[in-house]
């Protein structure tokens, strides 16, 4: 396999207002140097807990959200350096399913015109090429072709998040972007929707960088996971070595706090380790490792040093002490 996307030392870091006015302007640090690299066909699976960074991330990776530095290289190009125009031309390779889908759909329009608005904008075929294409990914996705008129509002939110991933397909994609597109949906509509995407995924060659706080579900679609904590990757691998063999203390509890595993006691599955307080701050963020304080099995080295992703256990893990859960 041959790699599609290839993250170096990406960094997000936004502006916060001055506490004085000769004062230094203070930054929140969202990503702090993230690398990754995803393979043509498979889905890449982003989790962590909320504030983690994992959205940014993939929102600055397709320059939704601007980067300080690093770089993100798309089949060998750096989409950071493309001038706008460049970067427009490119977006018909690179495609975003957004997490809601009753806000991301205009409800003053109809939904073929809400499908066929990306070949629209791009200029891609001749009309009745584009409705014929609206037409084939409406069966494509599981939507009848009587319901091409109708508008948002006469659709459930699976349907609806059925029209989004349509919308999404139009332009033929490379790699589709998934955030969070099943947490706002019933657990059993989820299941039918990560079906979808999962058969799209084999029929059409897609590559998925798929933003997730449920573990469970980015172990049904994903190939790959990335755990994010303030930030930084901690732990990156296989859904195979990352589930069955946790090797940093926060995948282990996030996989201890996962419902879904816990009912099917996975291999993977760990006792809920003792982890209080809350995450520090990403204004100034600690000296080592960011997870020191509600980790046990911290030590000094741990709150002086910066551990580094390293090969360890089946997957690469940022921690001095990694290893199984006790």
């Amino acid at each position: 396999m041959s790699t599609l996307l290839d993250v170096r030392d990406l960094t997000v870091r936004f502006a916060l207002p001055r506490k004085g006015f000769f004062g230094p302007r203070p930054y929140l640090e969202a990503v702090r140097q993230v690398s990754f690299s995803l393979e043509k066909g498979r889905a890449l699976g982003i989790v962590g807990e909320s504030g983690s960074g994992k959205t940014t991330t993939a929102m600055a990776a397709i320059r939704l959200t601007e980067a300080a530095s690093g770089q993100v290289l798309f089949e060998g190009q750096d989409l950071l350096s493309l001038g706008d125009e460049e970067m427009r031309a490119q977006r018909r390779d690179v495609q975003l399913i957004f997490q809601d889908p009753y806000s991301s759909l205009n409800p003053r329009a109809r939904v073929a015109d809400i499908v066929r608005e990306p070949m629209d904008l791009m200029g891609l075929g001749t009309m009745e090429e584009r409705n014929a294409r609206v037409r084939e990914l409406f069966q494509l996705v599981g939507l009848r072709p009587d319901q091409l008129n109708l508008f948002p509002h006469q659709f459930s939110g699976g349907q609806r998040q059925r029209i989004s991933i349509a919308r999404a397909l139009t332009t033929n994609p490379k790699l589709l972007v998934c955030d969070e597109p099943v947490s706002a949906l019933d657990v059993a509509i989820q299941a039918q929707i990560l079906n979808l995407l999962a058969k799209l995924k084999t029929e059409l060659g897609l590559s998925y960088l798929f933003i997730s706080h449920d573990l469970g579900v980015v172990r049904h679609v994903c190939d790959d996971v990335a755990v994010m904590y303030l930030g930084k990757i901690v732990e990156q691998g296989s859904r195979a070595a990352l589930f069955d063999a946790p090797q940093h203390p926060y995948t282990q509890a996030l996989l201890a706090a996962a419902p879904s595993l816990a009912r099917r006691k996975s291999k993977g599955y760990v006792r809920p380790l003792k982890i209080s307080g809350d995450p520090p701050s990403p204004i100034n963020p600690p000296r080592g490792c960011a997870f020191a304080d509600r980790c046990p099995k911290a030590q000094d080295i741990c709150r002086q040093t910066q551990p580094m992703l390293e090969e360890t256990g089946g997957t690469r893990v940022a921690c001095h002490f990694p290893g199984p859960a006790a």
